[in-house]
């Protein structure tokens, strides 16, 4: 005569699959709640600084909103007075580099931990 118990647990199965998660096969690593989108942060980021903020870097959002682009029109008229305009081709160069930033920095955005569902 053998017991069995029905109102236990299921066992997790240790047994170990060997796929690789992918975005094309369908398989995400994180939740939406808690990732920032890096296309959204790129294209906010067409006011250098606003990216940033979006995905969580604050302190260097401002200071690329109020610092880091305003040294840069300002050099790029500098050296534009001296080249024959020349100069104003540095914008689109720092305009990318932000960009390219923004989308290559992980993001700092955290899912709020209030709400934990049921815990058993």
């Amino acid at each position: 005569m053998e017991l069995e118990y029905t109102d236990t647990p299921v066992a997790a199965s240790t047994d170990q699959t060997f796929t690789t998660t992918s975005e094309a096969r369908g398989y995400y690593d994180t939740t939406a709640e808690g990732a920032a989108s890096d296309m959204v942060a790129v294209l906010l980021s067409i006011l250098p600084g606003l990216g940033h903020i979006y995905k969580g870097y604050r302190l260097i959002g401002v200071l690329l909103l109020f610092v880091g682009t305003p040294m840069s029109v300002a050099l790029a008229l500098l050296i534009a007075t001296g080249t024959a305009g020349f100069g104003f081709f540095l914008l689109p160069v720092y305009w990318i580099a932000v960009m390219v930033h923004v989308w290559a920095i992980p993001d700092r955005i955290a899912p709020t931990v209030s709400d934990e569902g049921e815990e058993y």
